[in-house]
């Protein structure tokens, strides 16, 4: 009985790690599962969780989606707090004033909303976790398998998992979140396709959301947007 089990399961893993009919269903469940928001803001990462089930059950190793241990974790903290904060103020000061609007209308209701907040700290956290596991981690070793690792197909790959992260963040954000993703898919895949983990880009993530989160708590999101631009 045993062996019947595990070659059941070996099977198993091969048809999720594979392109076939079961393999590409669950790269499209995966993706378009996403995050769910619960009322108050609560959010469940369900794509992230399906992607850390198929690494499981295809019998990838944890690496291969980037969960390696950095060498330095303080230090990967604070370049990533850095490279975040950084990059937020740069899209908010710069990017999205030339697109006209600067204002993200989707979530300022958060604004002054103290009752809401720690449970908006709680999903940029999550959020960063989330989008990073699914659109770098898993996608980056998918399109690697079907295209390689060679300087081409990583600006491929990169390419595709920012134009998927982008259009992800359209349909509540619309083009102003969209672009704003798009840029940040480059900056986060970029770090990725160099260090090839995970955790360095995760809180990359959740440094940007926590930025916006306090810009838009503050009601400084029009006092940033001018700072160069009158």
């Amino acid at each position: 009985m045993s062996s019947i089990h595990q070659t059941s399961d070996h099977s198993l893993a091969a048809k999720l790690r594979g392109f076939g009919p079961i393999g590409i269903f669950a790269i499209l469940v995966i993706i378009f599962s996403g995050n769910i928001v619960l009322p108050g803001m609560i959010l469940l990462p369900v794509g992230a969780i399906f992607a850390l089930l198929w690494t499981r059950f295809s019998h990838t190793p944890w690496r291969q989606i980037g969960y390696i241990r950095p060498k330095s974790w303080s230090l990967t903290a604070v370049i990533g707090l850095m490279v975040g904060t950084v990059l937020k103020f740069f899209m908010k000061a710069i990017i999205l004033p030339l697109l006209g609007d600067p204002i993200n209308h989707t979530y300022h209701f958060l604004a002054g909303n103290t009752a809401i907040l720690p449970t908006a700290v709680l999903a940029m956290l999550v959020t960063g976790f989330a989008e990073e596991t699914v659109f770098r981690g898993y996608l980056f070793e998918r399109f690697g398998k079907l295209f390689g690792t060679g300087l081409r197909a990583t600006l491929l790959i990169l390419f595709l998992t920012s134009t998927l992260f982008a259009l992800g963040h359209l349909y509540d954000q619309g083009t102003n979140g969209m672009v704003q993703a798009a840029i940040t898919g480059l900056v986060f895949g970029s770090i990725y396709s160099i260090t090839r983990n995970l955790w360095l880009a995760m809180i990359a993530h959740a440094a940007f959301d926590l930025t916006v989160l306090t810009i838009i708590y503050l009601n400084l999101e029009s006092k940033v947007a001018h700072l160069l631009f009158d």
